[in-house]
């Protein structure tokens, strides 16, 4: 019996070394195998945070959108609160009827000048401007002018 141990060992025991090849070595792990559990285990936990990370870049995307898609939501809102301003004003509303619907008040004389195609005329804002012919009717012209604001 003293011949079996040697210096501490028995057979089919580890030789001595670090405990983790110690650990090994008692549960039947080898090197390769050691290798092939981590890479699994890294791969399990690589997918396992890859879905919510996707998920998350995701989601981060589309409150980007809402967020731009508010902003724009938000400038026309503030477009339609000055036109409504706009349409409150008695003056507004007498302007848009005389240029758009040309309109005169009780006891005014109308004039309309046609001038041939392509003549320039001044214009009552800025001093110059053209005058162009127009192939639609007076009834077509108002409902342009009605869409377009």
């Amino acid at each position: 019996m003293g011949g079996a141990r040697r210096s501490g060992m028995t057979q089919g025991t580890a030789p001595p070394g670090p405990l983790a090849r110690r650990i090994g070595y008692a549960v039947g792990i080898t090197t390769g195998r050691r290798a092939a559990l981590l890479a699994a285990l890294v791969c399990v936990l690589m997918l396992s945070v890859a879905v919510p990370l996707r998920n998350y870049v995701g989601q981060r995307a589309e409150l980007a959108a809402v967020y731009e898609q508010q902003q724009m939501l938000a400038d026309k809102i503030a477009e339609l609160e000055r036109r409504r301003g706009l349409l409150a004003d008695p003056q507004h509303i007498e302007t848009q009827a005389r240029e758009r619907l040309r309109y005169v008040l009780p006891g005014e004389a109308p004039y309309l000048v046609q001038l041939p195609p392509g003549t320039t005329a001044p214009d009552s804002a800025d001093g110059t401007g053209t005058v162009q012919p127009s192939a639609q009717p007076w009834y077509g012209q108002l409902w342009k002018s009605i869409n377009s604001g």
